[in-house]
């Protein structure tokens, strides 16, 4: 099988540089989260508990709330309990559901993030004009249907 074929080619540097763009994208993220310890993952949960509110969310939820899908969100729930950012109980209605909630401590260290990561997305977007961020958009989220 040839793969540089002239059909094959543009699809393949198409596919090639979002691939290349996501990545440098997660390895400028994950510099903003090392100091604080946390992975892009655990950040992620964070924010979709910081979003629930205070009544929190089943894990299943969290799960499928999650940007990078990943079936090990039990471990992750496990670290991020561990340091006291994340709390479970078990759901009154269903006591087979655990139901996620985020501390106050995660509230404090997103809230210290929040700005870092506000000037990341700005970094991460600083060659492209307003318009081509929405074009970015449109066609990423075309993929994603």
């Amino acid at each position: 099988m040839v793969l540089n074929t002239p059909v094959e080619q543009p699809s393949k540097e198409t596919i090639l540089s979002v691939l290349k763009a996501a990545d440098r994208i997660r390895r400028h993220f994950t510099e903003i989260l090392k100091p604080c310890g946390l992975t892009l993952q655990q950040f992620n949960v964070l924010r979709i508990l910081r979003g629930a509110g205070p009544q929190g969310l089943p894990t299943l939820e969290v799960g499928e709330r999650m940007i990078e899908k990943t079936p090990g969100v039990t471990r992750l729930l496990d670290r991020l309990e561990e340091k006291g950012l994340v709390s479970r109980e078990r759901c009154h209605e269903d006591r087979r559901q655990q139901l996620c909630t985020r501390t106050q401590a995660a509230l404090d260290l997103l809230a210290e993030l929040d700005e870092p990561i506000v000037q990341g997305d700005r970094d991460t977007l600083a060659n492209l004009t307003a318009q081509e961020e929405n074009e970015l958009k449109d066609l990423t989220s075309r993929i994603l249907r």
